[in-house]
């Protein structure tokens, strides 16, 4: 399971290093600033959780059921969220208009934040194991 979670973390970070550099170079002319703000977000968060996932799949105080339950949070919150915060913020330059599923971006950031909290309530449980001994 770590080495799952290393490449996805991984693969999140290499590809959210390459997406800033296209937005802030390819994407300045073809679309409005704030719109590229928008985009910058998208970057932003998916390499907050790509940290996340090198964080913890180097990490032996998460056991491997949490790490794969927080490896497809992470997943599928950033293809939901990063994602449709591309096309919403790039959603000019296509034929497709990706406000009609707008919607799945609060989902996106919904799974996120359940990540975060199911890493908290696990190092929270860890820490009252601990004290027990």
């Amino acid at each position: 399971m770590n080495s799952k979670v290393l490449i996805l973390g991984a693969f999140l970070g290499l590809t959210a290093v390459i997406l800033g550099a296209f937005g802030a170079h390819g994407l300045k002319e073809l679309v409005l600033p704030e719109q590229l703000v928008t985009f910058e977000t998208g970057v932003r968060y998916q390499m907050y959780h790509a940290l996340l996932l090198l964080f913890l799949g180097s990490s032996s105080v998460v056991n491997a059921k949490t790490k794969q339950i927080i490896f497809y949070l992470v997943l599928i919150g950033i293809l939901l969220f990063s994602g449709s915060i591309y096309g919403l913020a790039t959603n000019n330059l296509t034929a497709f208009n990706f406000t009609t599923i707008g919607f799945i971006t609060p989902i996106g950031g919904f799974l996120l934040i359940v990540s975060w909290l199911l890493l908290l309530i696990k190092f929270l449980k860890n820490r009252a194991d601990i004290s027990k001994n």
